[in-house]
This record gives C-alpha cells, structure tokens and sequence, in this order.
C-alpha cells in the first residue's frame, strides 16, 4: 500500500490535515481508536478562528459572546455582541472532518496502532494483523505522547500536566458567558473553567488534580452525583524539537502546539496543518516549521506568561484583579482581544501606560516576563 501523505493519528487537527490534502494528494489515516472523540477536551475554539478553519457547523454546541473572570473576592466580565467562542461536540468535529476527507479520496485506518518505522515504512497493527504502510511523507498527529515523536528522536523540554472535566448537570441560566476562576487557594496549578453547554449542562475542569475540580465543584454548589460524563488527559506546555526529520513531521499535540495559557491546541495545530500542507505541495518539509514562526513565537510568549503566573501569589492576583477590573482595562480587552492569540491581547495592556505603571508597583518582575 502505497500513498503520498500517511497521517498517524485521527484526532481534531489529524482529520483537518486529511481534509486539506485529500483529493490532491494520496492520503491515508491510521487512527488506534476505532471510534473518533472521547479525549479530554473542552472544545472551545474562537469564533473568528471557527470561520477561517472552515470548520463544520453541525459541532457548534453553544456560543458564548462573553467571560466572567473571578479571582478569590472579586470579578469582572468582558462581554461583546457577537460570538468569540465556540463549544463544540469534539466527536461530531472529528467525525465531520473525517467524512469531508473519505468523500475526497482519503484512505481510514481505524483500530490500526502505529508500531514505528521499518525501512522507510509505518508498521502497523489491526487487531492480530500487522501489516506496512508506505508513503513519501509521514506526519504524526498521535498527540502529546507521541509514538512518532518518538521514533525520530524529537526532544521535548515541557511542563506536563494532567487535565480533568467533568459535564455536570445544574442551573447555568448565562449559558453564553465562561467562567474562568484563578484562585491558588483552590489551584495554584492552573485556573478552573465552567463552559455551559445549555442552560442545563456544562462542562468544568481544571489541570492539576481531581481532587480539585472536586473541591471546584463543591464551592460552585454543584453535586458530585450530578455529573453525567468524567473525562481526563495529559497536556505539554513548552517545545518538542524538531518538528521534521527526513520526511516525517510532527502536528498538534505531537509537536506541543498548544497554548500555554489556556492549554487548547485545536487552534494552533490547525493553522500549522496550513503551513504543513505549503510545504508537503513544495516537496520540501524544512520549510514547515518557519512557515509556523508565529505560532512558535505565541508559545513562546504564552510560556512566559504561565511563569509569571506560577511565580504570582494569590495576593498578588487579586491586586491585578483590581487593574484588570477598571473600565480602562475592560475597555482595551473588549476593543482589542483575540481568543486564539493571547499575545495581542496582554500586548495591548501593556501598552496602556496608566496600566502598566499600575501593575508594576504590583510586580516589578512583570516586564521580565513579558518582554
């Protein structure tokens, strides 16, 4: 079996990069599911983002114009009159790009585990049957623990968390507000999320411990036997090198492009898929990783950001709760945010000069971090 682009792993951004090559090129999928979805995550992509990827619309599950962010004693929210954000049913997403790509020409292997590379060939497993797969260019998309990442000696220096959501039934009556809670008392890992899903239904979680999405719960007045779906999953924040070897390349979670902040990789692995695709049609894969030099530059910046926080006590956060909370800052994030790029957006804080004086006398190490 003989094809131009083998992708190993059919997750979101695997199944986007099916999409975008079949039907010019020869492409076959090698998923170890033998069914799309089921991974920890919450699904919510930028709605800007959504339109450009042109993703598929029968995934939208909820639409959220706005955040309430709550430090331990405080809040504020952003709101705008159009949708940011996006939750989407990740398998419905899967599956969608899947079938978009068959119809195109594409070739699925699903229940097929990679076992590595043989003579310039992917060795596979079907249930009891092993069998090769042979194509000019390989591209792993198997997530953060990458068997082909592996394979090619890629070398990560990443922070590794473990994630933690659950659906849960209650009262969410601001189904089209997030809520993003940063409370080391609780966390000091990361922040908690309640995403709602409808009225009725979310989705919350956190990275650190389920102990702690627990304890999460439980402040929100929401009942452990309320909960209808437990999902959880490994994240890396930081950088797998390189992202090619010969002609094999890394995608999405394989090559940790993920946002530190907020932990999504959806966004990001997508638009490498783009670059991906440029240089697989230049028959040149070493240009595939500057052709991402923005999103390198977003991790970057994004790492940056997640020491500041780590480095952050909680009685300094509720003093950037206050800035954040004035109207000048309300003001500059609802004219200026960008779901999917973070750096815009604490950028154009920082250039507030009243702001950034204030958050200075709070954290004279801030500019350390994000310059």
């Amino acid at each position: 079996m003989k094809y131009d682009v083998a992708i190993i792993g059919g997750g979101p951004v695997g199944n986007y990069l099916a999409d975008l090559l079949a039907g010019e090129f020869n492409i076959a999928l090698i998923e170890a599911k033998t069914s799309f979805g089921g991974k920890a995550c919450t699904g919510i992509i930028g709605a800007e983002s959504y339109e450009k990827l042109n993703l598929p619309r029968e995934a939208i599950l909820n639409e959220f114009t706005g955040a309430v962010f709550y430090s331990r004693i405080q809040s504020f929210e952003i709101k705008r009159k159009t949708p940011q954000a996006y939750i989407v049913d990740r398998k419905v997403l899967e599956k969608s790009l899947a079938e978009r790509a068959i119809k195109k020409g594409a070739e699925y292997y699903m229940g097929t585990k990679f076992l590595g590379f043989k003579n310039g060939k992917a060795l596979v497993q079907r249930f009891n049957e092993r069998f090769e797969i042979e194509a000019d260019f390989y591209v792993g998309a198997d997530g953060v623990s990458s068997k082909v990442a592996q394979e090619i000696g890629a070398k990560t220096e990443a922070e590794f968390l473990s994630g933690y959501e659950v659906e849960v039934v209650g009262e969410f009556p601001r189904k089209d507000f997030v809520e993003v809670w940063v409370n080391k008392d609780i966390n000091d890992e990361f922040f908690m999320w309640v995403a709602p899903v409808n009225e009725s239904l979310a989705r919350i979680g956190t990275f650190g411990s389920y102990d702690v999405l627990m304890r999460f719960l439980r402040l929100k007045l929401l009942n452990e036997t309320k909960i209808i779906e437990i999902k959880a999953g490994n994240v890396g924040l930081g950088f797998r090198k390189p992202w090619v070897k010969g002609n094999v390349a890394l995608l999405g979670d394989a090559a940790l492009q993920i946002k530190p902040l907020t932990a999504g990789g959806i966004v990001y692995g997508m638009l490498c898929a783009h670059a991906l695709r440029h240089a697989i049609r230049k028959n040149d894969l070493s240009i595939y990783e500057k052709l991402c030099g923005d999103i390198k530059k977003q991790i970057a910046f994004g790492l940056r950001v997640r020491r500041l926080f780590k480095a952050l006590d909680q009685e300094k956060i509720e003093k950037l709760f206050e800035i954040l909370s004035s109207k000048e800052a309300i003001d500059v994030i609802e004219n200026y945010a960008d779901f999917d790029d973070h750096r815009k957006t604490i950028t154009a804080l920082v250039k507030q000069p009243r702001l950034l004086a204030k958050a200075l006398r709070i954290t004279p190490m801030l500019l350390r971090y994000l310059v």
